[in-house]
């Protein structure tokens, strides 16, 4: 069990502010969520300090960079004892075109979001995959056509306080 962070309405704040605008100043900031700069950069640090914030980063347009294509692939791994997913989260963690990786519940064990230049690198990645023989079983791939909706943070206020809290 993870353990939970108390958060106030000022703190809700700031993660939703920077959530959108993760370069902004502490004075922007602080003005954008209503508290004085001092205050606003004390929350800020301890945010960051209990993990809350676990670090800053750039959103990438990947159409802006070539080609690429986005898969999701549906893995069911062989045996399901403890040291067989650890054995396939180790190997698909050498993969940098494996950007997310989920172990899930349902018809099958892990969902990965990956992100490749093209189909003939994502043929090599399942080909090297199964040759690591890191237990993948099967593999159901799906190709990404469009993305209506991308990634957009965490609906934050509904999490801490139950509320959507649409800021």
């Amino acid at each position: 069990m993870h353990s939970t962070v108390s958060l106030d309405q000022f703190d809700i704040k700031i993660l939703v502010h920077l959530q959108r605008a993760g370069r902004c100043s502490n004075v922007d900031l602080a003005a954008a969520v209503g508290l004085s700069e001092s205050p606003c950069l004390a929350r800020t640090k301890r945010l960051q300090e209990t993990g809350v914030i676990r670090g800053y980063g750039a959103d990438v347009a990947l159409e802006k960079l070539g080609n690429h294509l986005i898969v999701f692939c549906e893995v069911t791994i062989g045996n399901h004892r403890l040291s067989d997913f650890a054995r396939f989260e180790a190997g698909a963690g050498r993969y940098p075109e494996i950007v997310e990786c989920y172990n899930v519940s349902g018809g099958y064990d892990y969902l990965l979001k990956i992100v490749v230049p093209g189909m003939g690198h994502f043929h090599a990645l399942m080909e090297r995959l199964r040759d690591d023989d890191i237990g993948i079983e099967k593999f159901v791939s799906r190709i990404v056509l469009r993305q209506p909706l991308g990634q957009r943070g965490y609906p934050v206020s509904l999490l801490v306080t139950g509320t959507p809290g649409w800021e």
